[in-house]
């Protein structure tokens, strides 16, 4: 065996041991991108569903939201029923009943005046 024959059997086995070395990270490694596909892929299998509710959930809510506008809507004719009504009261019925009550208390006043000077010790007369 020749001194080259020698440095090439140390430099295949140094290659096998450097091989040895990388392999262990190597298979490692392996079983890590393994484990993460298996997560992954059960990840996906509950997520698909979970998805699919929240798709039906949120069609669920469109739907729901869809009434709450009409709602909303019939909510908001009423009250500008009620207000043209209001109005329509006070200028139909709110005006004569001021005038109503404003010529009541004039004639309760000018009544208790009247009456005030008839049954004074004067018997009448003016101040």
């Amino acid at each position: 065996m020749s001194v080259g024959d020698v440095a090439g059997l140390i430099a295949a086995v140094a290659f096998v041991l450097l091989v040895g070395l990388l392999a262990v990270p190597l298979v490692k490694l392996g079983r890590t991108l393994d484990e993460t596909s298996r997560s992954i892929r059960e990840l996906t299998e509950h997520s698909v569903p979970i998805l699919d509710e929240a798709a039906t959930t949120v069609s669920s809510t469109n739907d729901q939201l869809v009434k709450v506008d009409t709602i909303t809507t019939a909510a908001a004719q009423v009250s500008e029923n009620v207000s043209a009504l209001s109005g329509l009261y006070a200028s139909t019925l709110g005006r004569p009943l001021v005038k109503v009550a404003a010529f009541s208390y004039g004639v309760r006043q000018g009544l208790s005046k009247a009456w005030r000077r008839s049954s004074s010790p004067e018997g009448g007369a003016s101040r």
